[in-house]
């Protein structure tokens, strides 16, 4: 281990320490309240009648002996109520809800009745095959689901000081301790479905006790160790598989297993389970102060958003094993983006700011925060996409081409793997931990999310008012408020889009150059005063964005983006037939706040051209000229709100003429 530490200490700013009070945000935040979390409770319940039925917490009550039955759905299906848990509890640390708060205690007084004496706890196992715990790890997600339940305790215990969740999977996780490791007696194995590091990490912050630390740190060092885990345990099942035509053991790059992690050199595999394990590895890199580990994070980050990210901040580009492919593979009609792999991206990027506050990751959070995060979920917050296409002909999602079946061009009432909804239900809740962050003396603002915050720094309350119309409108003021005049620093992030930023404070112009910006971010060190103020100006021209070249599919094509926004076109603006317009070089980009349009948005229109299939000579293929293209008003709306019109068209790149 190197002698060198770039680690700083950072505490979590508490929910409660932050006001969200923003004309973008608060609506999602209001809706996974008010509407998100009360759907998703019934679809647990199996209350929605056009749902997929879920059974979750039927599954629960059967295993606490409060009901008669069989266990029902996936092998995963614990992890969607304490994901639902998870964000009950974000909701309840930010702002009290008695009602709330007994439903939920309600269900955690069923989990703790499910849970079995040694401390296990799990309704697949112990329903549908007891007496065969941990004998699959690469496909049965026993150790995926103890992660996020231990995820709900910790988050549970800090907004409401409850240790019930608490207790119940600390025991899980001494049960865990119990089993695993490297001593005699005990299985050398790992997750299959990474999860249960970082949430060891959370539950070492949470209690102190160092064993979870070094568990987590266990079981980063023994994944891709040979001989595979994985694959002893096949032969002990006599090769029987989980899945029907899959099988996990064997493809070992599809679960990054196939070799130690310090020596994984790109990407690879299931995109969720990479980017969880990644953010695992960050947090015990962080705690442990582990430079090779922390090397490894950022070579695969790397590779991740230098060669495998979509522009909308998705990631995993084909279907088959939810999975990353090759570098620069980015297709855009049969990706597969699953929501859950971008929420990952975002944990993955949110460690490495704590670690390095470096404005490449922040970049990369906004990206995928305010592209594919929100487009998951519909603006009425009962519909969700699993899957976050570039471009979509409905057509084609009907089952006549079986390579379109995993896309859908309206979004879903509930899935039988219904892990995204309750992902993104859990992230929104959360959002207030990712706005600020307090290291050393100097405060850190990546997004720009209007509301009001309390910081801790040096041991002195401050607080931060931010205001703004972002994403729409590149002014942002802050109002700094210090319990006691002092010094210390506000470092305003400088995002990769933006070409020009002008910066003043109290009305004084201030430099933003090289000498104040490092990483990525506009340092004002002073000492500051009672009602002393920051205004920032971020300039938002609609941008033509282009691909690498190796990018086969944007070949000849361009996107729009202005400030974090990604832009498509939509059938409900421009009819069908998208593939047919085509953006001339030098068209000018109107945009224009549109009142009323999905939320109020800001819309981009250009005179563009449009081939007219109608006036083709005639036959499948023609060797006479080729009419002429016709003029066309085209209208580009945000990416992240397409599919709220009804069915239709979509297409995020359009080709360009010079």
């Amino acid at each position: 281990m190197s002698k060198s530490i770039p680690f700083q200490h950072v505490d979590r700013v508490p929910l409660n320490h932050v006001n969200i009070q923003d004309d973008f945000w608060s609506y999602y935040i209001d809706l996974v309240r008010s509407v998100v979390v009360p759907y998703q409770w019934d679809a647990l319940n199996d209350r929605i009648e056009a749902a997929e039925p879920s059974g979750a917490i039927r599954n629960f009550k059967i295993a606490a002996g409060l009901e008669e039955g069989e266990f029902y759905g996936m092998v995963f299906q614990d992890s969607d109520v304490a994901k639902w848990l998870e964000a009950v509890s974000y909701l309840l640390e930010s702002q009290p809800d008695p009602e709330l708060e007994r439903t939920a205690d309600e269900v955690i007084e069923i989990i703790a009745k499910a849970q079995q004496e040694d401390g296990y706890l799990n309704t697949y196992y112990t329903l549908k095959e007891p007496g065969r715990r941990w004998s699959n790890l690469a496909e049965c997600h026993e150790l995926y689901c103890a992660g996020h339940m231990i995820e709900a305790g910790v988050a549970y215990y800090r907004a409401t000081g409850k240790r019930v969740l608490l207790d119940v999977v600390s025991r899980f996780a001494d049960h865990i301790d119990s089993v695993f490791g490297t001593e005699p007696g005990k299985l050398r194995g790992y997750d299959g479905h990474q999860e249960i590091k970082l949430a060891l990490v959370k539950l070492y912050h949470a209690t102190g006790n160092e064993r979870y630390l070094r568990l987590a740190q266990y079981f980063v060092e023994q994944r891709g160790q040979k001989p595979n885990f994985y694959e002893i345990q096949l032969k002990e099942r006599g090769g029987e598989s989980h899945w029907t035509g899959i099988n996990h053991a064997i493809d070992l790059e599809y679960t990054q297993s196939h070799a130690p992690v310090r020596e994984q050199e790109k990407a690879i595999g299931h995109a969720v389970r990479e980017v969880y394990m990644l953010t695992g590895m960050a947090d015990v890199a962080a705690e442990t102060k582990d430079e090779s580990l922390l090397a490894a994070c950022r070579r695969l980050w790397d590779n991740i958003v230098s060669r495998q990210m979509y522009i909308t901040g998705a990631i995993g580009s084909m279907p088959q094993g939810e999975a990353f492919s090759f570098d620069y593979d980015l297709p855009n009609d049969t990706v597969y983006a699953e929501t859950c792999a971008s929420i990952g991206l975002i944990f993955f990027a949110h460690r490495m700011l704590r670690i390095a506050p470096q404005a490449e990751y922040a970049d990369v959070l906004e990206r995928a925060l305010y592209n594919t995060v929100v487009a998951g979920m519909s603006r009425d917050g009962k519909h969700f996409f699993y899957v976050n296409p570039l471009e979509v002909d409905p057509k084609a999602c009907r089952g006549a081409n079986h390579k379109f079946d995993h896309i859908k061009p309206v979004r879903q009432e509930w899935f039988g793997c219904a892990c995204c909804p309750p992902n993104v239900a859990r992230l929104l809740a959360s959002l207030g931990e990712y706005i600020y962050m307090v290291q050393g003396g100097t405060i850190y603002a990546h997004l720009y999310i209007g509301g009001e915050a309390k910081l801790n720094v040096g041991g002195s309350e401050v607080q931060v008012k931010q205001t703004s119309n972002y994403p729409w409108d590149g002014r942002i003021r802050f109002e700094i408020n210090p319990q006691e005049p002092g010094e210390f620093a506000l470092a305003l992030r400088i995002p990769g889009w933006c070409r020009h930023a002008r910066l003043s404070v109290n009305n004084d112009p201030y430099p933003v150059d090289g000498q104040v910006i490092q990483d990525g971010y506009v340092h004002i060190s002073r000492n500051w005063q009672q009602g002393d103020f920051v205004e920032l100006v971020l300039d938002m021209p609609v941008e033509r964005m282009r691909s690498h070249p190796l990018v086969r599919g944007n070949a000849g094509k361009v996107a729009l983006q202005r400030g974090p926004l990604v832009y498509c076109l939509e059938q409900a603006d421009n009819g069908e037939n998208l593939h047919e317009i085509v953006l001339p070089a030098n068209a000018k980009l109107e945009a224009k706040f549109e009142n009323g349009l999905l939320g109020d948005v800001v819309a981009i229109t250009a005179q563009g051209l449009r081939q007219d299939a109608a006036k083709w000579p005639g036959g499948l293929y023609s060797s006479e000229a080729v009419p002429a293209l016709q003029e066309a008003k085209v209208t580009f709306i945000p990416y992240y709100a397409w599919a709220n019109r009804g069915e239709g068209e979509m297409s995020v790149w359009v080709r360009e003429t010079i």
